[in-house]
């Protein structure tokens, strides 16, 4: 095959010739790449290319040899790790041994030295070691990975009696017995999925290292090398550890990775293994993954690669369990433990008790999770049951899923007290949750082309479970408090898992996810015989699971009226303590790094706030008078018990708006009021920063003049030093002064809590808000490159809220940093006053709710306002696009 891609005898003539070398070598190293490529363009199997290019370069290392060592040397080229087994891709690590005699080496230094130095100037990028063969022994005999590497080894050119010195010092079970070889590659593989937080599922997964990936694959061509000396998975068939078709679904799993991992080489032109948002959707336009009405077609190519990467996940769960019972028990496995008539354990892990069970009994593929929940002392499935449920999960179809005794079974499985999570996980696992519930199979690996949902599908969904179950769970009642005693006092906790089960089951295809997994929901419930009281609130629960956190998010929760208006539509009490728990439970399991004490503190005070409603009565509503009463009394009694007086207040209270009392609670009233009553003129502008922990953050709060561009200069200033905003609220009294409040989270999504840190805010912020330079304002961080591959257009619109006097302006365009200034900026440009924000940010996508009014405090209304304010905004945002 080499032969193909080089002349080896031309290339021998020019070089006796007397030609450059170090041309002609980058010549043949470009031409017999760019060779490779176009094959793989051309659609050749990737693996003929992989091997191709190994011997091409094998042919190439070995007359840089010849050319540059004397043809006496008592040294070797020996191939390495991936290399050494044949397997080049277009970036991969060219992998080098240089093996020395035992004679006195010293005169190969130079010539040495000018090789490796030649190999990095044709273009090479060769890791090397140079090593005798005691020395490689003892370096193998402490590390491995080393001794792995060794494994694999191949000679390019040298000595052969050196190579095989090395092959029989190292080989068998001189070194590494095969059993503490096995121990050490599986504890590898466990510290190596740690660092990948044991899921497959990463939105930027690496081909390579994640689970599921080529190293699942590699690591039991290791184990089979050291223990069985077999050079090819093949020969697992032969040692009857694989049938016919599992080696065929490994086989064909390999090389679709195999080509996502070539390809990826091509595309960054250099060693990238990870499947990064930069590649995503050129990857699956070349594999042909397109576009349609329904989906994106980098979903559908990451839902293949996900699904790959569990059935070959499964595979290694399934082929290294095999080995442990031969190369560790030795085949000396415990006597079974009768679990029932149909199941046992056997060694810690659960097995059928003959290999008949699923044909004879279809029902006990559900049973069998039934009995890992109901048994937590049970390491897992034994690779002889595993390989039965992928050979009979076939026969769970339409007329399994409609008896009694099925649909009895599963119900008992969500209402087990403990041992949920890792029930569905199993079944997920190996694959009964997509065939006992169709619509299930859809979302398995399937990704969301965004920033925000950092899971598949299955993965989230999962995770939400889990959530849920936290709740439940005693030690974990200090994570949420409220959340564990509501779900104390919850009637039926299943109706809360199968809604959580059944919640995003309708993505991807097509029309509203909700509406779709609700109609799911409400079927799936009446053929298990749910009431139809449960069903419907189940159904509820998957159709309005986002209800409560747009609410909190998005919307202005002290307005009476929008508390009123949820739960209006949430109905009656026993309904919000389903929708809170199940929205805390989602939104922590869709990223979270992403969950912080602010988004708790929101959903706690529309809980509270919806909840005293529903008590309260509907039909009798809190009026905005009484609340704002409320809370000045409260904010007054602590003021005057703080030697303030009472009619100085009063005055004071007198030229702000009615909207300033709803927007705080009556303890930040009071702190604010007395901050501004005890200011001096020389100390404005005013900036203080503190803990706001019924806010879940910290507040900056400024007190000074008014200005037309100050909340612009503020927020360039707060994401200059590093603060994510997420509420703003401005408030400009009749003295033509700023009560100004934001709520800022450090990167980490933590308040600040550095005294210091505070200090260098304060002082930052008091100097720009007193010498403000636009140009000196410019937000300097760099946009995350991730963003940078997510095309957000920029959306505006204007929404009247004549009950409070105001203009609702919702703005989703593409997140990055110094956005808020840049709006800030045009609502000076264009007169506007902003009384409130809801910062929120979705992924890629920031989606921000502005309450705001003309100069006059009142609602916007003439059209030019609008498009001023669209123009300002889009001309801005263009300008710093990502």
């Amino acid at each position: 095959m080499p032969a193909q891609l080089i002349d080896r005898e031309g290339f021998r003539r020019r070089l006796g010739a007397g030609e450059d070398p170090l041309p002609l070598f980058r010549e043949a190293l470009k031409q017999g790449s760019e060779a490779i490529i176009e094959r793989f363009r051309q659609g050749e199997p990737v693996v003929d290319l992989v091997h191709l290019r190994a011997h091409f370069i094998d042919l190439l290392l070995q007359e840089a040899w010849a050319l540059k060592i004397p043809h006496d040397a008592d040294a070797a080229l020996v191939a390495v790790g991936g290399y050494g087994r044949g397997e080049l891709h277009p970036a991969s690590d060219i992998d080098l041994l240089i093996l020395l005699g035992e004679s006195d080496y010293e005169h190969l230094a130079e010539p040495l030295g000018e090789l490796l130095t030649f190999f990095w100037d044709i273009g090479l990028e060769v890791g090397h070691s140079v090593r005798t063969v005691a020395e490689c022994v003892s370096e193998a005999e402490q590390d491995v990975t080393i001794a792995t590497t060794l494994m694999e080894s191949r000679l390019l050119t040298g000595p052969a009696a050196l190579f095989e010195a090395l092959r029989s010092s190292t080989g068998g079970d001189r070194i590494w017995p095969s059993d503490r070889f096995f121990d050490a590659k599986i504890e590898e593989q466990r510290r190596r999925y740690e660092k990948y937080e044991n899921s497959i599922s990463a939105l930027e997964p690496n081909i390579k290292e994640s689970p599921g990936g080529l190293r699942d694959i590699q690591t039991i061509h290791w184990v089979v090398k050291r223990h069985f000396g077999a050079d090819t998975l093949s020969q697992l068939v032969t040692h009857g550890f694989l049938t016919s078709d599992e080696y065929d679904d490994l086989k064909a799993g390999t090389a679709f990775l195999w080509r996502i991992r070539f390809a990826l080489h091509i595309l960054a032109g250099r060693r990238e293994d990870r499947i990064l948002f930069d590649y995503q959707r050129t990857l699956a336009e070349q594999f042909g993954y397109h576009d349609d009405e329904r989906e994106l077609g980098v979903e559908r190519f990451m839902q293949r690669y996900f699904t790959t990467a569990l059935r070959m996940s499964r595979m290694n769960e399934m082929l290294l369990q095999l080995f442990q019972e031969v190369i560790v028990l030795k085949c000396h496995l415990d006597l079974p433990k009768p679990i029932n008539r149909r199941f046992q354990s056997r060694s810690g892990y659960l097995e059928v008790v003959d290999d008949q069970v699923f044909d004879r009994t279809p029902l006990a593929m559900l049973e069998m999770f039934l009995v890992m929940a109901q048994h937590p002392e049970l390491n897992g499935v034994r690779a002889s049951t595993i390989r039965l449920i992928r050979s009979r999960r076939h026969l769970i179809d339409g007329h399994f899923r409609h008896t009694l005794a099925a649909r009895s079974l599963f119900m008992e499985i969500m209402r087990q007290p403990r041992g949920l999570t890792r029930a569905l996980r199993s079944m997920n696992r190996y694959g009964i949750l997509a065939r006992y519930i169709p619509p299930f199979a859809n979302v398995v690996g399937r990704m969301q082309y965004d920033l925000f949902h950092v899971y598949t599908v299955d993965e989230h969904t999962l995770f939400v479970i889990r959530n849920l179950r936290r709740f439940m769970v005693e030690e974990h009642r200090h994570e949420f408090p409220l959340c564990s005693d509501i779900m104390e006092r919850l009637p039926k906790p299943e109706l809360l898992f199968l809604a959580g089960l059944f919640h995003d089951v309708g993505k991807g295809r097509g029309g509203d996810h909700s509406r779709v997994g609700a109609v799911d929901a409400l079927d799936f419930c009446r053929l298990h015989q749910l009431s139809e009281h449960d069903s419907r609130l189940v159904a509820w629960l998957v159709e309005n699971h986002l209800l409560m956190s747009i609410t909190a998010q998005r919307r202005d929760i002290s307005d009476p009226d929008v508390v009123r208006e949820f739960a209006s539509h949430v109905g009656d009490p026993v309904r919000l303590d389903y929708l809170y728990l199940l929205t805390i439970a989602d939104i922590r399991a869709t990223d979270p790094k992403k969950w912080n004490n602010w988004k708790n503190s929101l959903l706690r005070e529309l809980y509270y706030a919806a909840k005293q409603a529903l008590l309260r009565g509907l039909e009798n509503p809190q009026e905005r008078e009484e609340i704002i009463q409320n809370k000045q009394a409260g904010a007054r009694h602590l003021l005057v018990a703080d030697g303030l007086d009472a009619e100085r207040i009063n005055r004071y209270w007198l030229t702000l708006s009615l909207d300033y009392f709803l927007h705080h609670t009556w303890e930040e009233i009071a702190w604010q009021t007395k901050v501004v009553l005890t200011a001096t003129p020389e100390q404005l502008p005013l900036v203080l920063v503190r803990n706001a922990s019924t806010r879940g953050g910290s507040e900056v709060f400024t007190y000074g003049h008014d200005d037309s561009n100050l909340f612009a200069v503020t927020t360039s200033v707060l994401d200059q030093l590093g603060l994510n905003i997420v509420s703003a609220r401005i408030e400009t009294s009749d003295t033509g002064c700023t009560i100004d409040s934001f709520i800022v989270l450090e990167e980490d999504g933590r308040p600040i809590d550095d005294p210091a840190r505070k200090e260098e805010i304060q002082a930052v912020l008091r100097q720009a808000l007193i010498n403000p330079s636009e140009q000196d304002l410019e937000v300097s961080r760099r946009v995350p490159r991730q963003l940078k591959h997510f095309a957000v257009q920029t959306r505006i619109d204007f929404v009247d809220d004549p009950a409070n006097l105001r203009t609702i302006m919702k703005l989703v365009a593409a997140d990055r940093p110094g956005l808020l200034s840049q709006v800030g900026y045009a609502f000076g440009a264009c007169g506007i006053r902003l009384i409130n924000a809801k910062i929120a940010t979705i992924g890629a996508e920031a989606e921000d709710t502005f309450f705001i009014t003309d100069q006059d405090n009142r609602p916007l209304r003439r059209k030019e306002q609008f498009e001023c304010l669209e123009q300002a905004i889009n001309e801005r945002l263009s300008s710093t696009a990502p």
